[in-house]
């Protein structure tokens, strides 16, 4: 006799569960959600089948090396289930669900009700006799023995016994034994989706932006590696993690930029570190007035005695002076007479600077060649790095990248640098990169502060975009910064530091509250330190050091502080004030912080604080005490009356006492 044909019907049509909406993925799972080691991932999906039978569902984890591991999901309700499992790696995660239809559970919650209603169940026990031996053979020897004479016991007839076989086919101990063996023959799985898992520094930090040929004690001199190792106990004292440089490569001749952007240099003039490149070398040299590769080498290891990492800028971009603008002309665009497109953002020129062409036909070539660039500093111990207008290259060329960095070195940090369209910065960072400037820089008025840290703090975009906020950069001097002063530079350092886990300055410009414009209503610092050395007084009487340290202090003391997606607004009677806090998962840290916006004024007003996100009850009477005073004082209830003087101090960060 022919055995009868497969029906091609036979992979689906016993498969009765359906996964819908499972959380979190980005893109239906085009794209990783971003996680740091130690980190628990939850998942949420809805899971359902036709009719009322009981069903079974399990969350699947594949770590770095493949190694699977399951936990059971729990219904929540409405058919939302729910799973969690943490991560413990470094790199990427995998993670799957898997749902099943389970007629144990459905013929014991059967049994039960049949039980409570008097009815007969003799036949109801030989059924889950049935189900019984079906599990055992999928169990190991000794389950599947003890399996074995649980279905006997329940196959015989009840006579005076029928108690206690309705006590064992309800036993906890027969559910936990059925739950480890189900039938899932015709289970329905979810697509895999990815947990990009990366070191714990990429959910908190505190990053000091200085040029260290501005680190020289002398005037006008030229500072060197040596002399910003000489700077890392200040750095330091201010309780910052990361020290990033800009462009520490050759710089070029032709072409270069004068004091203030001036297109005539003059013959002292230093140029822009991101004109790189010069007959000394590329990208892959050191600038020889900063020091040698042994003294970056030297840096580096001063920089982890001081409790710093050290970030490095990638700038995919060369000057005239270039050897790939000699030795690879066809990496660049060529215009029609001959010579070498220069960058322009007209109708700004930037003649010291070549875009390189990521449409050339030689592009695999240039690919290949500025992975090497990138794994070359890797290599010298280098593992967070800044990367430079990354909105200006191709996505592909992003995607592989990193991913090829990432593969050699699971636990380097990217920064994107990418002040542009929103959809643009976040593709980037669906795409890899670890942290992302935000528009916090031009956020100011307290409803737009809170419109933009919702967005990013409860929509999709946590799962993905970390937000790193910079009150200002070499480039940004904003309006609000040139116009308020002092108290906008501790306003916005106390902004930055506590909505955001991560954030940066570019010192010592903040601390010492440079807010001289070169043109008044544009952003462009006077006397730019990005075309020339710049000497600061480090001790000048009106330093924002000692706010700093007590700001970045508050800030390694309390976890509270060191996430993003814990933040919460409270309404306050004052459209100059501004409240929120934030908490640990347990309650056991809460912060509540209060900021005054402006800058010439002192302001009042009364807070109304959403205790149940604090962890307080309506009439409990606690303690708040300042980390930037030591001011102590004790509250009750929601109404609480506040006043900051932006010429004193225009914030408060509480430590919430109960």
């Amino acid at each position: 006799m022919v055995p009868d044909a497969p029906d091609p019907r036979e992979p689906q049509a016993r498969r009765r569960v359906v996964i819908e909406r499972v959380e979190p993925q980005i893109d239906c799972g085009r794209f990783p959600i971003k996680r740091v080691v130690g980190d628990w991932v939850l998942v949420k999906a809805d899971i359902f089948a036709d009719g009322h039978d009981s069903l079974g569902a399990a969350l699947q984890h594949w770590d770095p090396a493949g190694q699977l591991s399951e936990v059971p999901m729990e219904l929540v309700n409405n058919d939302r289930w729910m799973g969690r499992f943490q991560v413990q790696q470094l790199g990427r995660h995998k993670y799957r669900l898997e749902a099943w239809v389970d007629p144990f559970t459905t013929w014991r919650r059967g049994l039960a009700k049949k039980v409570e209603a008097g009815q007969d169940v003799a036949i109801d026990l030989k059924i889950g006799a049935q189900l019984i031996r079906q599990a055992g053979a999928r169990a190991s020897s000794a389950d599947a023995a003890l399996l074995a004479r649980w279905a006997a016991r329940l196959e015989g007839s009840p006579g005076g016994e029928s108690e206690a076989l309705i006590a064992l086919a309800l036993s906890d101990r027969l559910v936990q034994m059925m739950d480890a063996y189900p039938d899932r023959r015709f289970a329905t799985a979810s697509d895999k989706l990815e947990v990009a898992v990366d070191p714990a520094r990429a959910r908190c930090s505190a990053w000091y932006e200085m040029f260290p040929r501005s680190c020289s004690a002398g005037p006008g001199k030229q500072g060197t590696f040596r002399d910003c190792a000489e700077r890392l106990p200040y750095v330091a004292s201010m309780g910052f993690d990361v020290l990033y440089l800009p462009p520490i490569h050759p710089i070029g001749v032709t072409d270069r930029k004068g004091r203030n952007n001036n297109p005539v240099a003059g013959p002292d003039d230093v140029g822009s570190p991101w004109a790189i490149g010069s007959r000394l070398g590329g990208h892959k040299d050191i600038e020889p007035q900063l020091g040698t590769l042994e003294d970056f080498h030297d840096l580096l290891g001063k920089c982890r005695e001081h409790g710093l990492d050290l970030a490095v800028d990638i700038a995919f971009q060369c000057s005239p002076d270039h050897p790939y603008a000699t030795s690879h002309p066809e990496w660049f665009q060529q215009r029609p007479d001959g010579s070498i497109q220069y960058a322009e953002n007209p109708p700004k020129k930037y003649q010291d600077i070549y875009p390189l062409n990521f449409a050339s036909d030689r592009w695999a070539a240039l690919w290949d060649e500025l992975k090497s660039v990138v794994l070359f500093w890797a290599g010298q111990g280098v593992r967070i790095f800044r990367v430079d207008n990354p909105h200006t290259k191709p996505f592909a060329f992003w995607e592989w990248l990193l991913a090829e960095i990432k593969r050699d070195y699971p636990d380097a940090i990217f920064l994107s640098e990418a002040f542009t369209r929103p959809k643009v910065m976040y593709r980037l960072a669906k795409l890899g990169f670890t942290h992302s400037y935000t528009y916090f820089a031009w956020r100011s008025r307290k409803q737009e502060l809170i419109e933009y840290l919702t967005e990013l703090t409860t929509t999709e975009l946590r799962e993905f975009f970390r937000p790193h906020f910079w009150p200002n950069t070499p480039d940004i001097l904003t309006q609000e910064m040139q116009a308020g002063g002092r108290p906008t530079f501790m306003a916005r350092l106390v902004l930055a530091a506590t909505l955001s886990a991560n954030y940066g300055i570019y010192g010592p410009a903040f601390e010492l509250c440079e807010n001289r414009a070169l043109v008044p209503g544009k952003e462009e610092y006077l006397d730019a330190e990005k075309y020339q050395i710049r000497q600061w007084n480090l001790a000048a009487p009106n330093s924002l050091k000692p706010l700093i340290a007590r700001v970045n202090q508050a800030r390694r003391e309390h976890p509270a502080l060191q996430k993003d997606e814990n933040l919460t607004f409270h309404p306050i009677d004052n459209e100059y004030l501004i409240a929120y806090s934030k908490s640990t998962e347990d309650s056991s840290d809460m912060v509540l912080v209060v900021v005054n916006l402006d800058p010439s004024w002192k302001q009042s007003g009364w807070t109304s604080l959403s205790l149940p996100e604090l962890g307080l009850q309506p009439e409990q009477t606690y303690r708040v005490r300042d980390l930037l005073t030591d001011a102590e004082y004790q509250w009750q209830g929601a109404r609480n009356y506040v006043e900051l003087d932006p010429h004193l101090i225009p914030a408060h960060i509480f430590h919430v006492r109960r």
